[in-house]
């Protein structure tokens, strides 16, 4: 116990057994007097924990609650979260993390996470040795400039790390001492956000071109000097930037972008459960995307590979998806594409987003839009009316920003319609059914895939990886599950979801000759071995 004693163990958050310490620990460790009689067991502490949560009247006093149980005994928190993970984990994050990012200076507590600003140029190497842990495996890290739906928060976007980071540990057993939560600070152009008194961030509007790109750099450069077995987790950086960090860094250090690839795949395993509903073939499906951002974008290239794994051209891929922007059709004629979105421009007549649905027959549709309402009552029946079991795939969170919500889903679609959302949503009931439709969480996926890249020492993070994870996470839906209308696994098994990806991405690793470890025949068992389980 780090030669801890007496109330610095009894107060250390890593080490600390609050009142389960036995009478012979308090014995040994200086702790008779400091603890009330009773010996307690982390079941008892855990009911004691959700009784507390439980009388909060608000879901941010609940993330408060549970933020404060983190900073105080680690071991608790994870394994009360892991044992009531559909309880905790919407306010651990998406949604409660939205708004935990906007009260974020204050909310502070206690600092978190790891914070780089312009005035550390130059140094970032030398100040990364100020972090305690070592063997640092996960990197999170932000410059909160499109936090969620919610735009350009600046350092309070710190939340999204922290977040993320508690999903690494409790979704895939990566301990926490493994995980690092990073800011980049580099300002705000949030104005109202930075005169607020008690805003904690860089000051300054953001800066931007070189300086901005040099600061990323010199970050991605001091990772591999500081801690070279770390993978990176790009999270909510403006479209622009995140693809071209992408492109920059992906063919020479690990790292991957959550919103692209990480949402690419768990709407790439939506469709594919959906096929089991259907009946159709994947091969044979159109797909209209609404909205052109990175989520959008990234989840099309990704699709793509799909296909043309399934056997299609890539130019067959590319014209099975359409995308609709705020000016309805994007074709050929329009004159301002986003360079990604170029491929995708059909030939065809424009037309309205309501028109295009009748003249494509879309078989599945996909908003990425961060705008709340988008899928109206006309849109969703549009696509009711030329699917028998139209396909729905609401990505955009938190909550408040979703295209439409579950119950409008069901409503509009005379029950017909197979719904998923970036954001959770309670059980729908319409007439005799009751349709409890699954949450497509990266939680599904960016676990599994930092357990994969730390298992086999993956020098680099693939598209591959990614394919093979939507393919997994896709077999592990139960036919219990599909009948209760979900397309995703329930997330009580977002564990067991997260090992079977993990070896799925050790054997891509192995094949395209990346993994930098021999790894032992028994992939599940050994992989298995490093998945942290918190209890005393």
């Amino acid at each position: 116990m780090k030669n801890l004693y007496g109330k610095a163990l009894l107060v250390d958050p890593v080490f600390t057994k609050s009142t389960a310490f036995t009478r012979e620990e308090r014995e040994r460790y200086g702790l008779r007097g400091l603890l009330p009689y009773d010996v307690a067991t982390m079941q008892k502490q855990i009911a004691r924990v959700l009784d507390n949560m439980r009388c909060k009247s608000s879901a941010i006093e609940k993330y408060i609650f549970l933020n404060a149980l983190l900073e105080r005994n680690q071991r608790l928190f994870y394994r009360t979260m892991i044992d009531h993970i559909e309880e905790i984990m919407p306010l651990v994050y998406t949604p409660t993390v939205g708004e935990a990012c906007k009260e974020f200076a204050h909310i502070f507590r206690k600092p978190q996470g790891f914070y780089i600003t312009p005035e550390d140029r130059g140094a970032i190497a030398d100040i990364l040795k100020n972090w305690p842990e070592q063997d640092i495996r996960v990197i999170v890290v932000t410059d909160g400039e499109r936090i969620l739906g919610l735009g350009d928060l600046g350092a309070n976007g710190m939340g999204i790390p922290i977040g993320k980071v508690a999903l690494y540990v409790a979704c895939a057993g990566i301990h926490p001492s493994h995980c690092m939560p990073v800011m980049l600070d580099v300002g705000t152009n949030n104005v109202p956000l930075r005169e607020d008194p008690l805003y904690l961030g860089y000051p300054y509007p953001r800066i931007g071109g070189d300086a901005y790109r040099a600061l990323v750099d010199e970050f991605v450069q001091a990772v591999q000097v500081r801690f070279p077995n770390a993978v990176i987790q790009f999270e909510d950086f403006l479209t622009p930037h995140a693809f071209e960090f992408l492109e920059r860094y992906g063919h020479q250090v690990r790292c991957f972008n959550d919103d692209i690839q990480g949402t690419a795949a768990v709407t790439l395993a939506g469709i594919y459960t959906s096929c089991r509903i259907t009946g159709k073939k994947f091969a044979d499906l159109n797909i209209m995307f609404l909205g052109t951002g990175s989520a959008a974008s990234g989840t099309a290239e990704l699709v793509v590979e799909a296909f043309c794994q399934a056997g299609l051209s890539k130019p067959q891929a590319q014209k099975r998806l359409w995308f609709i922007d705020r000016n309805g059709l994007v074709t050929t004629a329009n004159d301002s594409i986003k360079p990604r979105i170029k491929p995708f421009a059909q030939e065809h007549a424009a037309c309205s987003f309501v028109d295009a649905i009748g003249a494509i027959k879309p078989d599945v549709l996909i908003g990425a839009t961060g705008v709340a309402g988008t899928f109206t009552e006309a849109i969703v029946r549009r696509m009711a009316a030329v699917n028998e079991r139209p396909v729905i795939i609401a990505l955009s969170n938190p909550t408040s920003h979703t295209e439409c919500t579950a119950e409008q889903a069901y409503q509009w679609s005379g029950g017909r319609v197979i719904f998923a959302s970036g954001s959770p949503f309670d059980a729908v009931r319409y007439g005799d059914t009751v349709f409890k439709p699954a949450q497509g969480n990266n939680a599904y996926i960016f676990p599994g895939i930092g357990l994969g890249v730390y298992a086999s020492a993956a020098r680099l993070v693939t598209q591959s990886m990614f394919l093979v994870a939507a393919e997994v996470l896709a077999s592990t839906v139960t036919e219990q599950e599909i009948q209760t209308g979900a397309v995703y696994p329930v997330l009580t098994r977002v564990r067991d979801v997260s090992l079977a990806i993990a070896v799925a991405v050790c054997r891509v690793a192995m094949n395209e000759g990346l993994a930098e470890k021999e790894l032992p025949q028994d992939l599940n068992g050994f992989i298995r071995s490093l998945m942290y389980e918190p209890d005393y």
